[in-house]
C-alpha cells in the first residue's frame, strides 16, 4: 500500500471516530426538563378530567352557571395556587382523559386515576392523594340474589371504559359479562333500567348514588382488596420530574393539613344537591 493510500485510509478512519464521538457526545446529553417552566411561562394550567365522578368531579349549577366542581377540582386548584398560574378545566370522556397528555391539549389529569405500573410507561404520576375501595352496585330488590360472587355469573356487570375497574370485573368476577360504558350515570341508568345487574365503581362513588336513589344498594358482594392497587394520583406527561415535584409537594401539605379529606367531604354533600 502506497504512502498516499496509507494517508487516505488515516484520514478515513479519524472522520469516522470523530463522528462517533460526536454521536456519543450528544446521546448523552439529557433533555431539559421544562415541564414546570412552560406552564408558568404561559401562565396556565390546563387540566384534564371526566366530570362525572362525584364526588371528585361532577357537574352542578353554581350561581345559575353549570360548573365542573369537586374534590380533584380542589386539588388542582391547589396546584394552580402554589405554580402561581390560572387553572383551566378540560371535559371529556374517562377514556380520553390520559390521551389529552400524550397529545399535548393538557398539562396534567386527575380524576380519579389509578397510577398502574403499565400507566407509568407512558406517564409521569404524582405520589397518591386517594386509596379507594371497589364494591358492587345492585337494585335494591336484587339484594338476596346478588350477594355472592357466582349469584353474578352470567349477568351483565358494568364497569367503566378505561377504568381499573374493568380489570376487577374481569379478574374477580370472570363468569360475568363485563360491559364497558363511557360514562358512570350511563351505567347506572343502565343498572336502574334492567339493562346490567350490577356494576363494580369505588366505594365513595356508590355511596353518592345509593344515597340519591332508594332504588339502588350495596352489594355484601366482598371484592378483594388488592395490595398492589397504586390508589389515585395526578398524570402527567413522561419526563416531568420538575413539575412532579411540585404537585408531590402540594398533595403532601393537602395531606398532612387533612385538607383532601375535607373536600372529599365537603363535595360529597354537595354532590346529594346537585342537579
Amino acid at each position: 500500500m502506497t504512502s498516499k493510500s496509507l494517508k487516505k485510509l488515516f484520514t478515513y478512519a479519524m472522520t469516522a471516530f470523530s463522528a462517533l464521538t460526536l454521536a456519543a457526545c450528544g446521546s448523552s446529553e439529557t433533555k431539559e426538563d421544562t415541564s414546570l417552566k412552560d406552564i408558568q411561562d404561559k401562565g396556565k394550567l390546563v387540566v384534564a378530567l371526566s366530570p362525572d365522578y362525584a364526588p371528585f368531579e361532577f357537574k352542578t349549577l353554581v350561581d345559575g352557571k353549570d360548573t365542573i366542581v369537586g374534590a380533584d377540582v380542589e386539588i388542582a386548584k391547589a396546584i394552580g395556587e402554589k405554580l402561581g398560574v390560572e387553572v383551566e378545566f378540560s371535559a371529556m370522556s374517562f377514556n380520553n382523559v390520559l390521551a389529552s397528555l400524550s397529545s399535548g391539549k393538557a398539562d396534567i389529569a386527575i380524576s380519579g386515576i389509578s397510577a398502574t405500573e403499565e400507566r407509568a410507561k407512558t406517564f409521569d404520576f404524582s405520589e397518591v392523594y386517594y386509596n379507594a375501595k371497589n364494591i358492587v352496585l345492585v337494585k335494591k330488590e336484587d339484594l338476596a340474589k346478588y350477594s355472592t360472587v357466582d349469584g353474578l355469573k352470567d349477568k351483565s356487570v358494568g364497569a367503566q371504559k378505561g377504568s381499573i375497574q374493568e380489570g376487577v370485573v374481569t379478574a374477580q368476577l370472570p363468569d360475568s359479562n363485563l360491559v364497558s360504558l363511557t360514562q358512570v350515570t350511563e351505567m347506572v341508568t343502565e343498572l336502574k333500567s334492567g339493562k346490567l345487574d350490577a356494576v363494580v365503581m369505588e366505594e365513595t362513588i356508590a355511596q353518592g348514588y345509593v344515597t340519591k336513589n332508594d332504588d339502588l344498594a350495596i352489594a355484601e358482594i366482598t371484592l378483594k382488596e388488592d395490595d398492589s392497587e397504586p390508589g389515585s394520583a395526578v398524570a402527567m406527561p413522561k419526563g416531568s420530574a420538575a413539575l412532579k415535584k411540585a404537585i408531590d409537594e402540594v398533595i403532601a401539605e393537602l395531606k398532612s393539613s387533612g385538607k383532601i379529606d375535607t373536600f372529599i367531604q365537603e363535595a360529597y354533600e354537595l354532590s346529594l344537591s346537585a342537579e
